[in-house]
Parts: C-alpha cells; sequence; structure tokens
C-alpha cells in the first residue's frame, strides 16, 4: 500500500481544461445537429436520418478506431453489456425519439429542450452509479432545469407533444452518458464505432422498410444521402468521441453540464440559417446556463480515499496523480493503452471518473 501528495493546483487547472474543452467543442458539434436535421427532415423520415446520422459517426471513427484498447477487457461481460446499452439507448432510441420530436417544433425549441439531458443524467448517475453531487453540482443544476422549464412554457403548450418526445431522447442520453463513462476497454473511437454500425443500422434498416414512400427512392440517390453522412460524421461522430474523453475525467454529471451548452449552439444556427425569431426568454436562459457553468467549475471534492488494485484500459496522462507507470520509450501527452494500478491511499481533489466511484457514508 502506498500514499501520494496532493497534485499541485496549477497541474490541476491543466488536467481540467483539457476535458473541458473537449466536452464544449463536442457540445458545439452536437447543437448544430438540430438545425441541420430539421432541414434533413424535409426530406428523410426520421428513422431513415436517424440511421445515416450514426452510420456517418461511424465512417468519421472508423480510421481512428483500428489501435488501442484492450482485447481482454473488451471481451468481459460487463463492458459488452454497457456497450450494448450505449447503442440501444443512445444510438437507437434516443435519436429517434429526438427526430420525431423535432418533426413537431422549430429546430430552437427542441434545441432548448435538449437541456433536459443534464438533470436526467445526474439523476440516474446519483440514483445509479455513485455520483457525488455537492451543493454548487445541486445550484446548477436548478439552474438548468429552471431555464429548460422556463423555455419550454414559453414555447406554448400546442408543442407539449413534441416536448415529451426530446425528453424521452434526454433521458435516454443521460442513460448513456453515465454508461459511457464507465466503459473499459473500447477506446473512444471504438465505442462510437460499435454504437454507429449497429444504430445506423437498425434505424436505416426500419427506416427504409417501414417508412419509404414512391419519392424516396429519389431522394436517397441525390446529395442528401452524402449531406446526412456528413451532418452525422461531426454533430455524432467527433461529438461523441469528444465526450466520452471529457467524461471518462470529468464524470458523466460534470461533463454534461457543460455539454449543456450543445442547445444554444443549436439555438443561434437557427437564429441565422433558418431564421427563427430571437426570443428574450432564450437569452434569460442562456445567462442562467452561463451561471451553472461557473458554478460547476467551483465544485471541488476532496476527501481520502482508497484505489483497489485494478487493469484496465483508458485514455490518460501521466501528470495525474494515478499513472506512475514507465513507458519504453517515455511518452508524453494522454494515450490509451492497458496498465495495471496497485492499492493506493491519498487525498486530492477529484471526481467520479473511472478511478473515483466510490461510496459516501
Amino acid at each position: 500500500m502506498s500514499s501520494s501528495t496532493q497534485a499541485p493546483a496549477s497541474n490541476e487547472g491543466g488536467q481540467r481544461l483539457g476535458p473541458l474543452l473537449a466536452c464544449l467543442l463536442a457540445a458545439a458539434l452536437f447543437g448544430a445537429s438540430s438545425p441541420a436535421s430539421k432541414e434533413l427532415l424535409g426530406s428523410l423520415s426520421p428513422l431513415t436520418l436517424a440511421g445515416l446520422l450514426y452510420l456517418g459517426a461511424a465512417l468519421a471513427v472508423a480510421p481512428f478506431s483500428l489501435r488501442g484498447g484492450s482485447r481482454v477487457a473488451r471481451r468481459q461481460g460487463r463492458n459488452l453489456l454497457r456497450l450494448a446499452g450505449v447503442a440501444l439507448f443512445g444510438g437507437v432510441l434516443g435519436p429517434l425519439l429526438l427526430l420525431v420530436g423535432l418533426q413537431r417544433a422549430p429546430a430552437a425549441s427542441v434545441s432548448l429542450w435538449l437541456n433536459l439531458e443534464a438533470p436526467a443524467t445526474a439523476l440516474l448517475g446519483f440514483a445509479f452509479f455513485r455520483e457525488h453531487l455537492d451543493r454548487r453540482v445541486l445550484a446548477a443544476l436548478v439552474l438548468v432545469t429552471g431555464a429548460t422549464a422556463w423555455l419550454a412554457g414559453a414555447s406554448g403548450m400546442a408543442l407539449v407533444p413534441a416536448a415529451l418526445l426530446v425528453a424521452g431522447a434526454c433521458l435516454c442520453w443521460g442513460l448513456d452518458n453515465n454508461l459511457s463513462a464507465t466503459i473499459d476497454g473500447f477506446t473512444p473511437a471504438q465505442s462510437t464505432l460499435v454504437k454507429g454500425l449497429a444504430a445506423g443500422s437498425v434505424n436505416l434498416a426500419a427506416g427504409l422498410w417501414l417508412d419509404a414512400g414512391p419519392g424516396d427512392g429519389a431522394r436517397l440517390a441525390g446529395g442528401t444521402v452524402g449531406l446526412a453522412l456528413l451532418v452525422g460524421a461531426l454533430a455524432y461522430g467527433a461529438s461523441i468521441v469528444l465526450y466520452v474523453r471529457g467524461a471518462q475525467q470529468l464524470g458523466a454529471v460534470r461533463s454534461q453540464l457543460l455539454f449543456s451548452a450543445a442547445p444554444f449552439f443549436g439555438v443561434g444556427l437557427s437564429w441565422l440559417a433558418l431564421g427563427e425569431p430571437v426570443e428574450l426568454a432564450q437569452v434569460g436562459a442562456a445567462v442562467l446556463m452561463l451561471l451553472a457553468v461557473m458554478l460547476l467549475h467551483r465544485e471541488r471534492h476532496e476527501h481520502p480515499h482508497t484505489h483497489s488494485a485494478q487493469s484496465h484500459t483508458h485514455w490518460h496522462r501521466h501528470d495525474d496523480d494515478h499513472h506512475g507507470h514507465a513507458h519504453e520509450p517515455p511518452v508524453k501527452g494522454g494515450h490509451v493503452h492497458e496498465h495495471q494500478h496497485g492499492e493506493q491511499v491519498h487525498q486530492h481533489p477529484h471526481r467520479p471518473d473511472l478511478h473515483h466511484r466510490h461510496s459516501h457514508g
């Protein structure tokens, strides 16, 4: 058994910045998907479009999924079960519910309702995945939920069915987020490839079988398919890889609060590209969301804790007080490979990532 001292505050700040920026970039890419998908739904059914989006994601990450990870860990039942849940809830059900809701409501409204994903992730994370929530995080969740309720109320009762569909999608993605943050043995690109191929194939096959009309063949032969694949490659492929990488270091609740910026990127594009009106409630909610992110960044959780001996595979750095193993030749920066940890007892600020999912009395 060994112990180590708390990492310097400046080093901790550097470790926070990388996953924080990854989650924000993931948010920007995913936020663009709502206005882009709204346009594509004029030519494609929700099932067909959902399939093309995730096949585009798979194509985008395929070149980066050939290396890394652990063959042993990928064959473990717990990881395969988590990955199956990610594919089902995050890849099949979530996008389908979102796109059906998007057919029935303006893109800006749907983008704003996507803020419900943060409370859904937090609720599931706290109840089932041993996420720790302090008062700052709870206050941030209240702000996010309040902003979402304000905006949904301002949209009118006629859009309630669409809002419920989007809420169902957010619940699916909340489960996806928690499962993605705990998958071991798969690199982010590998898990995205599996998710994209499985979800894309199921949704596209169902769409072509159930929803194709007399004119769908001609539309599918045009540039619509290529555009849908491109949207999927950026908004679902690159975005998912960036989010998973951030979530494995920040924990699902905190990374999801950062990802809550995604709806406002979507709203901005809806204003600029689709010509939808700017509403005062949307601006006010943006201010509440900014306060929520500021509260999140000030959250600090620290106490003595024990790491059990384990072997796993994930993206990591060697300056985080947890990964002191040697490489020959030496490796700098972040990388992915299978590695072992001895039992360790120490105290430092931490989050519920792959190394910190302990219970609290």
